[in-house]
């Protein structure tokens, strides 16, 4: 990996921190060539810190450290993209990224369609809404409707018409998205089973 730390006068690299698992960027940082080299060798993040003008190893204090994973460098060779798994808090303030966002997964539109399942559940008053007549109706019609549109994929599935079993897979995790949310649980809840089951192989 070549990286050009003297690229800038100050001998310093910007280096974008990211969570590993759930690809939120957690905070910026910078790096000079010993601050690279005790990460690689302790495998705990270590940046340049320009104010105290040292070494500083993120969670030397506060125990929060940025456990390293993977370290990448962009075309230019002068910033470095730093994968971790976080222990704890990142920002000093005390919040999971150093934007004040939560460090969850996002699941790109299903993680918007489960926004919208969230906001229908919480406003039910809305008669025309599909979902809120679902929330409305009770568990047992959703888990119903699970269960039939279950069937459906497997009925498409043992056929050769691939837009329609698409149409009944969506349809499926549609349904399980309201099914979840009506449990009280998340897709992320989910997406924490499997990857602690993943560890477990």
């Amino acid at each position: 990996m070549k990286i050009d730390f003297k690229k800038y006068d100050d001998g310093l690299v910007p280096s974008i921190i990211q969570d590993a698992q759930t690809s939120k960027v957690l905070m910026l940082g910078y790096m000079n060539e010993e601050a690279f080299l005790k990460t690689n060798q302790s495998k705990k993040v270590t940046f340049f810190s320009r104010s105290k003008q040292r070494l500083w190893t993120k969670g030397e204090e506060s125990g929060n450290f940025l456990n390293l994973v993977s370290i990448s460098v962009d075309c230019d060779s002068d910033a470095l993209l730093i994968k971790v798994n976080p222990t704890g808090a990142v920002c000093h303030t005390g919040t999971d990224t150093c934007w004040q966002e939560k460090n969850v997964s996002n699941f790109g539109f299903l993680s918007v369609l489960e926004n919208t399942i969230q906001n229908r559940k919480e406003n039910p008053e809305n008669e025309d809404s599909y979902i809120a007549s679902l929330f409305r109706k009770g568990i047992n019609k959703i888990a119903q409707k699970v269960g039939e549109e279950a069937v459906e994929v497997v009925i498409e599935a043992k056929d050769s018409k691939d837009d329609l079993f698409l149409n009944e897979s969506a349809d499926l995790l549609f349904h399980y998205l309201i099914l979840l949310q009506a449990k009280g649980f998340m897709l992320c809840d989910v997406d924490k089973v499997l990857q602690q089951r993943h560890k477990a192989e």
